[in-house]
C-alpha cells in the first residue's frame, strides 16, 4: 500500500488525536478537527487509536461534522485492516446516510469475510435507492458472491456508465462467461473520463489480458494505463498466460506516452488559436491535454516551444498536470533552449511531480544532448520508481547508452529486468 500521503499532519500525535476524538463535538474550537484525527490515526495501529475509532463510529450523532468523521473512522479501520471492528462496521450497512455506507461496504471489502450472511446484507444494498452501486458491485465480486448475479444484471444497462461497465466485468466474472467482457472494452473510448478510468480498473479485476493493447492507447493519465498493464502482467506472466515480449510494444508506448499513439475521444471542429490550445493543457480530461499536445506538434511546431517555456514560468511549474506535458512536449520539439528546465524536472522529487520525471528524462533522451547521459546515469541508479526506471533505459538508448541495461538485468522488477534484457 502507498503510504506516502498518509501522514498529511505531521505536528500531530496520537494522543492529541485521540484526545480530539473524544472531545465533545461543542467543545471543539474547529468541528473540523475530529475528521482530521480520525484520519490521521491510520498512522497508529494501537489498541488506543482503534478503540477510539470505534467509539466514533458508535456514536450516531447526526452533526455533519461528526458524520464526516464517523465515515472517516470507518475508511481509517479498513486501512488498518481491523478485523476486530467487522461487527461495528457491519452495522453501518443500514445507516440512513449513503456515504457511511459506502465507507462501510469499502472497508468490509478491505477486511475480508467468508461470512454469506454479511455478504447476502450488502447485495441487499443493489435494492436501495441512492446507493454507490458501482463500489457495492465490485466488492461482491471480490467476494466471488455468485447468489448476487441476478442483482447485478440488472445494472448492465444503466445510463452511468461506471456502473454498467462494473456490472458487466462482474456478471462475467462470476459466470465465467467474458463473451460480453468487449462491451467493456468499448468504454475506453468514451467522452467521459470516468467512464474511461472506470473500465480500466474493471478490466484489471477481470484479468483481461487480451485488452492491454487497447488500453496503452486510451487517453487518459499514463499513470493509470501503467498501472493496469503492470497489475495484469503481474497476475499473467507467473502463470505463463502472457509473456513479456507481448506487452513490452505497450509498455513503450505508455511510457513514452505520444499523442499520436492514442485513440483520442475529442477533436476541435476548427483549427484553435494557439492561446486556447495552450490552456487545454490544464485540463482534468487528460484526452484533452492530449488533443492539445497533439495539435500544438501538427499545426504549431515553430511557435509552441516559447509558448510552453511562458505558460511553465506563469503556471505550469505549479500544476502538476500541464507540468507532465509541458515537460513532454519541450522534448518532442526538441527545444534546446528547455535543457535546465528539463534537469530540473529529473531532479524534482515531490509526489505530485513524480511522473514529470519519466517525462524529463525522455524528454533529454529526444533533446539529444550527451551530457544528459550521466545525469540519466545516476538517476536510474538511485530510484525505485518504475516509469522513472523505465524512461531512463528508453532515454539511455536514444542517446546511444547501450551498456547501463546491463547493470538491471537482475532486477528486482521483473518488468525492468525482461526489458534491460531485451535492449543488450
Amino acid at each position: 500500500m502507498d503510504k506516502r500521503f498518509f501522514n498529511i499532519f505531521p505536528g500531530l500525535t496520537e494522543e492529541k488525536a485521540i484526545s480530539l476524538l473524544e472531545t465533545p463535538l461543542e467543545e471543539l474550537e474547529n468541528k473540523s478537527e475530529r475528521y482530521v484525527a480520525a484520519s490521521h490515526l491510520v498512522n497508529f495501529p494501537s489498541d488506543r487509536s482503534i478503540n477510539a475509532l470505534i467509539k466514533t463510529i458508535k456514536d450516531t450523532n447526526p452533526v455533519l461534522e461528526h458524520k464526516i468523521a464517523r465515515r472517516k473512522a470507518i475508511e481509517t479501520l479498513g486501512r488498518l485492516n481491523v478485523k476486530s471492528a467487522l461487527p461495528t462496521i457491519r452495522a453501518c450497512l443500514s445507516d440512513a446516510d449513503c456515504y457511511t455506507v459506502e465507507n462501510a461496504v469499502w472497508a468490509i471489502g478491505e477486511l475480508g469475510t467468508e461470512d454469506q450472511e454479511i455478504m447476502a446484507e450488502i447485495a441487499q444494498l443493489l435494492e436501495k435507492p441512492n446507493q454507490t452501486y458501482r463500489l457495492i458491485i465490485q466488492v461482491l465480486a471480490k467476494f466471488d458472491y455468485k447468489p448476487a448475479i441476478t442483482k447485478i444484471q440488472q445494472f448492465i444497462e444503466s445510463d452511468d456508465e461506471p456502473i454498467a461497465s462494473a456490472a458487466i466485468a462482474t456478471v462475467c466474472r462470476l459466470t465465467g462467461d467474458y463473451s460480453q467482457m468487449t462491451k467493456v472494452v468499448k468504454f475506453l473510448e468514451h467522452s467521459s473520463v470516468n467512464a474511461r478510468r472506470a473500465c480500466i480498473q474493471d478490466l484489471i479485476d477481470a484479468k483481461y489480458y487480451q485488452s492491454i493493447p487497447n488500453i496503452a492507447k486510451c487517453p487518459v493519465s499514463m499513470v493509470f494505463r501503467l498501472r493496469a498493464i503492470r497489475l495484469l502482467a503481474a497476475a499473467g506472466i507467473p502463470k505463463g498466460e502472457m509473456k513479456f515480449a507481448k506487452i513490452e510494444p505497450f509498455l513503450d508506448l505508455v511510457i513514452c506516452d505520444r499523442p499520436h499513439d492514442l485513440e483520442l475521444v475529442h477533436e476541435y471542429d476548427q483549427t484553435p488559436a494557439l492561446e486556447f490550445v495552450i490552456n487545454e493543457l490544464y485540463s482534468t480530461d487528460f484526452g484533452r491535454c492530449y488533443l492539445a499536445s497533439k495539435t500544438l506538434l501538427d499545426v504549431y511546431p515553430e511557435v509552441a516551444g516559447a509558448a510552453l517555456i511562458a505558460t511553465f514560468a506563469e503556471s505550469a511549474h505549479n500544476d502538476y498536470g500541464a507540468h507532465y506535458h509541458v515537460v513532454k512536449l519541450l522534448g518532442w520539439l526538441k527545444y534546446v533552449d528547455a535543457y535546465d528546465l528539463l534537469v530540473e524536472a529529473l531532479h524534482n522529487t515531490a509526489p505530485q511531480f513524480q511522473k514529470s520525471r519519466g517525462a524529463a528524462a525522455l524528454a533529454l533522451g529526444n533533446l539529444g544532448d550527451e551530457q544528459a547521459i550521466p545525469l540519466l546515469k545516476e538517476t536510474i541508479s538511485n530510484t525505485r520508481i518504475f516509469d522513472l526506471k523505465y524512461a531512463c533505459l528508453l532515454a539511455l538508448k536514444e542517446l546511444g547508452d547501450n551498456q547501463t541495461a546491463e547493470l538491471f538485468v537482475d532486477d528486482s522488477d521483473l518488468l525492468i529486468q525482461a526489458k534491460a534484457k531485451n535492449m543488450i
